[in-house]
């Protein structure tokens, strides 16, 4: 089977709540990755076969297929097509994906795979409070079809992580301590400038500014739950977000004929699915098929990033995998900088990328829980 290749990566900074991007307009916003990683690795702009977008709650100015919109946003060819994925949070994950199974198909050579989110200009969830005018509201409200299968079960985010940390015995205290780890491995990150390669600066703005500094236990313990007598705290969960990344993929023959150096393999691809009230835990049995399919056990991968939806999540995965979390979200997680929607499947993949080439290790992989209870998982092998 033909190979899909990794050329580069780019992300912007992630802006946090009310901060650097909240007034930027989503099309120009995914347009900087855009254009950042057509003038870095040199192709033609008008070589390139698809863009392929990730972004959820496609509404007002994320509406009209916004991965057309940021490449046009960005001067580029009008000829060159763009479409819009919305696999939930895993959106940009799923459109790297796409981008790389047309190129093992042989069906494309150059596809830019990437994602935008401003969560600041249209919350979480705008596009299913906005269905409401019309009459449905959301099928796990009012689908028959639905109700008749899963019952009145609630369909929630905070539910479904309050769940599972009931279910695998996660204690608030374990969650806060990976949530100040997360923070603490962040702010280090951004303090040595270790992040500044992967990212394109928006305007002025060019370091992720989500980092909760100075958190500590005790400022965490002081926070009340989001449910009474719940676990799940803000501090545990990940924040909202504005940001945007990009990345190019090239078959083999492309590389040759731009001249192209890619930087990483894509070794395997999956999505799998599970249980939709549960949500969450759909990495847990996408990284047992992933690691099936491909060969490879957790003991072979050098570096993990799973996004951190809620810690519960990852903690869950991390107790079923037994997985080393010296190797798990090593700059920390979306926790400390953010979860922008449908940019943050690229923008893990980015991280994932340099930081493979930092440590000269070998293999990645990336996974991160999508609504509907759903997982992708991507595992890429570092070249070079």
């Amino acid at each position: 089977m033909p190979e899909a290749y990794i050329v580069d990566a780019i992300r912007t900074p992630v802006g946090k709540k009310k901060g650097s991007l909240a007034h930027w307009h989503p099309a120009d916003l995914g347009a900087v990755p855009i254009k950042a990683i057509v003038e870095r690795t040199g192709v033609d702009p008008a070589a390139v076969d698809d863009v392929v977008w990730g972004c959820v709650d496609a509404i007002g100015g994320q509406a009209g297929n916004i991965g057309r919109s940021c490449w046009l946003a960005a001067g580029y060819p009008e000829a060159v097509p763009g479409v819009t994925i919305d696999r939930q949070c895993g959106s940009s994950q799923q459109a790297i994906h796409f981008a790389a199974q047309a190129v093992m198909s042989g069906t494309q050579d150059l596809v830019i795979a990437g994602g935008v989110q401003n969560m600041n200009a249209i919350p979480i969830s705008a596009a299913m409070t906005a269905g409401q005018a019309y009459g449905f509201d959301t099928p796990f409200s009012t689908s028959p079809a639905w109700k008749a299968r899963y019952g009145e079960e609630e369909v929630n985010q905070i539910y479904a992580a309050e769940t599972i940390a009931e279910r695998w015995d996660i204690s608030r205290a374990d969650m806060e301590a990976f949530a100040l780890a997360s923070n603490r491995r962040a702010e280090e990150v951004i303090a040595s400038g270790r992040f500044d390669g992967e990212i394109v600066a928006v305007g002025d703005f060019a370091r992720d500014e989500t980092v909760r500094a100075g958190t500590s236990l005790e400022k965490m313990q002081a926070l009340a739950p989001v449910r009474e007598g719940g676990r799940i705290t803000a501090a545990v969960s990940s924040q909202i977000a504005d940001g945007a990344a990009a990345l190019l993929i090239a078959s083999e023959a492309a590389v040759k004929a731009h001249g192209l150096t890619p930087r990483a393999r894509i070794h395997h691809l999956t999505v799998r699915g599970d249980s939709p009230i549960l949500m969450l835990t759909a990495p847990i049995p996408a990284t047992r098929h992933a690691l099936e399919k491909s060969g490879l056990s957790l003991s072979d991968i050098d570096l993990v990033e799973i996004n951190e939806a809620f810690a519960s999540v990852v903690l869950a995965w991390a107790k079923e995998l037994d997985a080393d979390l010296d190797r798990v979200n090593v700059n920390g997680g979306a926790i400390a900088l953010g979860h922008p929607l449908g940019a943050t499947g690229a923008r893990l993949m980015t991280t994932l990328l340099y930081e493979l080439e930092r440590r000269k290790a070998r293999y990645g992989l990336q996974t991160m829980c999508e609504g509907g209870g759903l997982a992708n998982v991507t595992i890429i092998e570092r070249l070079g």
